[in-house]
This record gives C-alpha cells, sequence and structure tokens, in this order.
C-alpha cells in the first residue's frame, strides 16, 4: 500500500480514486493534483513509480489534510461556540445549523425519536 499524508491508500484502484481516501481531499482536488504531479489519472496505485509517488505527495503537501484540517474544523467549531453565535448554539444543542427545518426531519442530526406519552382526558 502507498503511504500519502499518513493515511494508506487502496492499492487496486485508480490515483484519482485512492486520493479522496484522505481527509479533506475529494474528487475534483484529487484529479487537479494528479494533472500538477503529471501522472496518468487512470494509472493504478499499484503501477506507479517511486518517482511519480513522491510528486503526489509532494502535491498533496501544499493542501492542509487529516490531522490539520480536522483540527482546524474542530477549533473553527469551538471558536463558534464560544462566542455565543447562532450557529454555536446549534452545534452545541446537536442540530441542524444551516437553517434546515427540524419539526419534521433533521432526524440524522437529532438522533432517534423520543416518544412522549400521549395525556389521556
Amino acid at each position: 500500500m502507498a503511504r500519502i499524508s499518513g493515511v494508506d491508500i487502496p492499492r487496486d484502484k485508480r490515483i484519482v480514486v485512492s486520493l479522496t481516501y484522505i481527509y479533506g481531499i475529494g474528487k475534483s482536488l484529487s484529479e487537479d493534483i494528479v494533472a500538477k504531479a503529471q501522472v496518468s489519472p487512470d494509472t493504478r496505485v499499484k503501477d506507479l513509480k517511486d518517482e511519480e509517488l513522491v510528486r503526489i505527495r509532494e502535491a498533496v503537501d501544499h493542501f492542509k489534510t487529516e490531522g490539520d484540517l480536522r483540527r482546524e474544523v474542530r477549533l473553527n467549531i469551538k471558536r463558534l461556540q464560544e462566542t455565543g453565535s447562532y450557529r454555536g448554539m446549534r452545534h452545541r444543542r446537536n442540530l441542524p445549523t444551516r437553517g434546515q427545518k427540524t419539526r419534521n426531519n433533521a432526524r440524522t442530526r437529532k438522533g432517534p425519536r423520543k416518544t412522549v406519552a400521549k395525556k389521556k382526558k
């Protein structure tokens, strides 16, 4: 397995797909990295030469990935919570932060339903 940014990427997949296993690299960024490293996007990871792998590692190092990116996101959320902003309050209460309605859906964020017993007449 090739190791890039501390992540073992799958050997049998195309390099463009394999790079997306790294946190912070999606499909479009992966295509940009492969183009910058001058490697064919159809090449399988196991068929990469050492110098191609080194060029890909150098291209990936220009972007914030894995631990650094996770830390930055965590600190951004913590800053929002400490300043008492609306988005910070939504994060603290584990509710959607981007304006979605929560009356009917939002089950992913709110968790399983908590049934409330009906009041008898």
